[in-house]
């Protein structure tokens, strides 16, 4: 049984009320919050013409096709890797930037921090600023808190339910969504999808806040694998600040323990006691003592972005490094170099696909069959997608070491229309006349050309640009005799 006097096991949240600051980290942050809430919110509305039988939302997860369409960009299921490739950039910009200043990420980009930031700006318009919100908090429940509270909590709902539905909007056409939750007649999934987001943005905007980047985040525990002694991150140097007290005592140092970057901090830290794994790098901490600098008429930077490397050139009044020699080293120049090459291949990658994808299997039950003129034939299913906007005509043409004849099942051409945007399966023929080399040889090597190129006469694949052709490679499977 715990003793009364023994230290708690667990200790209740204290609420923190960050106090309002000026300067340029918190100029920064609120133009970055801007930016990124106004995207978030009207990336859906924002339309593009694509033709006629397309959607015509830039930004679209279309799920019931399985398409994802960004502005010009349409991305295939098939075509994952750019997904995949896109989320190995976001990893590796988030080791380079880690390593070259810190939890930047987290200070100005992380959704959490973006939302926490918006929501404490709705509670310091509705409850005051600092000292008049741990004033509210701390006094008995009256009509005053009441209504303050009542207010706080339905401007926090409304952000919520927006974050949901400018999620949702995302994976539909936008305004025929809208309409449709307003009259009722969504499906529940949209529903249901936006009441998760309103309930968790509230939650984590509102109330957990420091506890989700603590507790819940698992970067505050990795990214000390991504930081070393050249990082740049912010730091307070003690050797310029202590002895903290009065100014008018003598011996002391220049800070004079006013506690505002402690009052700023959202996470509630104290940024003089060392590097701290709840510390976000958000830079107000930095606003706030140059601010009080400025009126003791000291220097700035008492608070500011350093490296340990730093440390003992300006303990002993030497210049630090250039910027630049702590962002340029081998790690982040490893970093950039992955980050750019998988960028430039999909981007390579993306201007090369062919606008029409075609897959070749062959049936193998049975491996051939025995005409009744001793011919021999084998059975390919195709897959034939068309990724135009409009409806196309895919030719085929084999080319092979021995004579082989070409027939698409249910059509006495060599060509198939494939409506725009839709894959069709076609069955395909090829036989050997009994006799020739194909018919007598156990597997000869097939090339399948397959084109969209339209007009009475086929050109020269060679010809055809590489964007409406595309080839196979199959084998035909003889009678060996």
């Amino acid at each position: 049984m715990q003793d009364s006097d023994s230290p708690k096991l667990y200790a209740a949240r204290e609420p923190i009320f960050p106090r309002r600051v000026k300067g340029k980290f918190r100029s920064l942050k609120w133009g970055l919050m801007a930016a990124m809430l106004g995207v978030y919110y009207l990336l859906p509305w924002i339309r593009w013409d694509r033709g006629p039988a397309m959607p015509d939302q830039a930004v679209l997860l279309d799920l019931a096709n399985r398409r994802f369409f960004f502005f010009m960009i349409e991305i295939w299921p098939h075509e994952f890797y750019f997904v995949a490739g896109l989320l190995i950039m976001a990893g590796l910009g988030l080791f380079l930037f880690t390593s070259a200043a810190g939890r930047v990420w987290c200070g100005y980009a992380c959704p959490q921090t973006v939302w926490t930031d918006l929501y404490i700006l709705v509670e310091r318009w509705v409850e005051g600023d600092r000292n008049a919100r741990i004033r509210l908090h701390r006094q008995a429940w009256n009509l005053e808190k009441a209504w303050k509270r009542a207010l706080k909590w339905a401007l926090w709902l409304l952000i919520g339910l927006a974050t949901g539905g400018a999620w949702v909007f995302y994976f539909t056409d936008a305004p025929t969504l809208a309409v449709n939750l307003v009259q009722g007649t969504a499906h529940p999934i949209a529903y249901l999808t936006m009441a998760i987001l309103t309930a968790t943005t509230f939650f984590f905007g509102g109330f957990a806040r420091e506890q989700v980047c603590i507790y819940a985040c698992p970067w505050p525990r990795i990214q000390a694998a991504m930081m070393d002694e050249e990082t740049l991150t912010i730091g307070y140097r003690h050797w310029r600040g202590e002895p903290r007290g009065k100014q008018t005592v003598e011996g002391n140092g220049d800070c004079i323990d006013c506690m505002a970057c402690v009052n700023v901090c959202p996470m509630g830290i104290d940024i003089r006691n060392g590097q701290q794994l709840a510390c976000i790098t958000c830079g107000l901490c930095i606003d706030a003592c140059d601010t009080t600098m400025d009126k003791i008429g000291k220097p700035r930077g008492l608070i500011g972005y350093l490296a340990l490397t730093d440390e003992p050139l300006e303990r002993q009044g030497l210049k630090d490094k250039p910027v630049w020699r702590h962002l340029l080293r081998p790690r982040t120049i490893v970093y950039t170099t992955l980050w750019a090459g998988i960028g430039i291949g999909l981007i390579v990658a993306l201007f090369l696909r062919a606008n029409l994808d075609v897959s070749v299997s062959p049936v193998r039950n049975p491996m051939y069959v025995t005409l009744s003129d001793g011919s021999i034939r084998n059975t390919y299913d195709l897959r034939l997608r068309n990724k135009h906007g409009e409806d196309r005509w895919f030719t085929f043409t084999a080319f092979a070491p021995a004579d082989v004849t070409l027939a698409l099942e249910g059509t006495q051409e060599f060509r198939v229309l494939v409506k725009a945007n839709e894959t069709k399966e076609q069955r395909l023929y090829i036989t050997a006349k009994t006799g020739t080399l194909a018919a007598a040889t156990d597997s000869l090597p097939v090339r399948l050309w397959i084109t969209d190129a339209e007009g009475p006469t086929l050109p020269p694949a060679a010809e055809i640009p590489k964007a409406e052709r595309v080839y196979k490679d199959t084998v035909f499977h003889g009678k060996v005799q």
